[in-house]
Order: structure tokens, then C-alpha cells, then sequence
């Protein structure tokens, strides 16, 4: 009986990872990425040279809590020897949480319709070892209804231009912001963000535009005029990466 070649599969990741001590997701020459530790992870495995596709690309310091990659793989490894070969090579900052077998073609960015990202503030007089490596710390006391109102200036469909990095290269800046919760859980602030795009560094421009709505520098109404403008000179500081993590890729 002939053996026949194992056919080409398209895996489907969701992947978690503390992004401290990573120069990001996208693989960079010389560079410790979460993409090229998986990538180095399935080369051991298969022996093949493989492209893992992130839904997004995470800046060094960005976390991720269910981050979705595709895979084009020819093996017969079985899902569930995957997930357990990848944890078992990859480091401890990064585990596989699911792999899925998915129909050819599929592709984590294309098919992805939104994302969800969370920030933490932990705003206290005093910074906390717990929160150092997840959240910014500010000192100031911030007026987080103040932060509301502002929040929800951004919601529904218009250009984010002015909340966008220098190097940001989207000809199209207008997304849809879905939902802008805040809650506060005794110091700690966490801001969830659902959009159907971001820019780059957008979260953390609007994290940091609506951190000074709340230290009383800036009003909701501001956030009207930054829209408008598009003046990124107008808006908030870019929050730090260490608070920023995507949470879910919504498909």
C-alpha cells in the first residue's frame, strides 16, 4: 500500500503572552518576537520553514491574552499534539492556548472583523510590584466620570487621525469604535476598547488623551475638537506599552 504525503493544513492559534521582554509580535532580524519564537517552535517541530500570520502586530511591550495567528502546515501532527509540542518549546512567556484545524485559505488578519483591547492604570500615590509589568502608574487622582463622558465622544464611526503614532502609514484613517468601558476596581482603572480597526499606537493615544481628561487638562468637549482637527499635537501623551493588552479577535 502506498503511503500517501500528509496534505496541507491552515491551523488556527489563539495565543497569550506577557510582552515585556519582547521587541514585539512581527519577527525583526536580530530581535526576540513572539512571532519568531513560534515560528522557531513549529521549524523544530515540522522541520518546515513556516509564516505564522498574527491578526495583529503588537509593539514591544504589548501583551496579549488571546492573540489568533494562522498556520499553513504540511504534517500529520494532530491538533492536540501541536498545542502540547508548542508549549513544550516555546519559552514561558507565551503559551498556545488553542489549535484548531481551520478551512484552507483562512487567514487570522483578513478574517478578523474586530478587536478588543484593554488598558490598566493603576492609579495610586504609591506604585505597585503586583501591577508594574501590566499597568501605567499615575499618580495623579483622576476624575473617572470625567473619563466617561469623553469616552463616549469616541464612539460610532470617524477618523482617528489625530490619535495615531508619526510613523503610522494607513492612508485610511476613519475606524468604528464599538463599545469605551471604563471600570475602576479600588486603584485599578481598566479601559476595554472594541473596534473594528486601530491605527498604530491608537489605543494608547486615546488612553493617554482621556488620562488628561481625567487629571482635569483636557475636557470631553476637547475630544469633539480632535476629531474634527486632527491635530495629534492636541491630543494626550502615548500611554505606556506595559498596560496594553489585546484581549479578543472577533471574527
Amino acid at each position: 500500500m502506498v503511503d500517501t504525503p500528509p496534505a496541507q493544513r491552515t491551523l488556527r492559534l489563539v495565543v497569550e503572552y506577557d510582552g515585556t521582554d519582547f521587541a514585539g509580535w512581527q519577527r525583526q532580524a536580530g530581535q526576540r518576537t513572539v512571532q519568531g519564537c513560534l515560528e522557531d517552535a513549529f521549524r523544530t517541530m515540522t522541520g518546515q520553514d513556516i509564516l505564522v500570520r498574527g491578526a495583529g502586530r503588537t509593539d514591544a511591550g504589548v501583551h496579549a491574552l488571546g492573540q489568533v495567528a494562522s498556520v499553513d502546515v504540511v504534517s500529520r501532527i494532530p491538533t492536540l499534539g501541536f498545542l502540547r509540542g508548542l508549549n513544550t518549546l516555546l519559552p514561558p512567556a507565551i503559551a498556545v492556548l488553542e489549535v484548531s484545524d481551520m478551512p484552507a485559505g483562512w487567514n487570522a488578519r483578513r478574517s478578523a472583523r474586530g478587536k478588543i483591547y484593554r488598558y490598566l492604570v493603576w492609579n495610586h500615590a504609591v506604585r505597585s510590584p503586583e501591577h508594574a509589568r501590566r499597568a501605567w502608574h499615575v499618580y495623579d487622582a483622576l476624575d473617572a466620570q470625567a473619563m466617561r463622558e469623553a469616552a463616549a465622544v469616541l464612539l460610532g464611526e470617524h477618523d482617528f487621525r489625530a490619535f495615531r503614532s508619526s510613523d503610522c502609514d494607513r492612508k485610511n484613517t476613519v475606524r468604528i469604535i464599538r463599545r469605551c468601558d471604563l471600570r475602576r476596581t479600588g486603584a485599578l482603572l481598566s479601559f476595554e476598547i472594541e473596534g473594528t480597526a486601530f491605527l498604530r499606537n491608537m489605543v494608547r493615544i486615546l488612553v493617554g488623551t482621556l488620562v488628561a481628561v481625567g487629571k482635569g487638562k483636557m475636557s470631553a468637549e476637547r475630544m469633539r475638537d480632535l476629531l474634527e482637527s486632527g491635530d495629534r499635537t492636541k491630543a494626550g501623551v502615548t500611554a505606556p506599552a506595559r498596560g496594553l493588552a489585546l484581549v479578543r479577535v472577533i471574527y
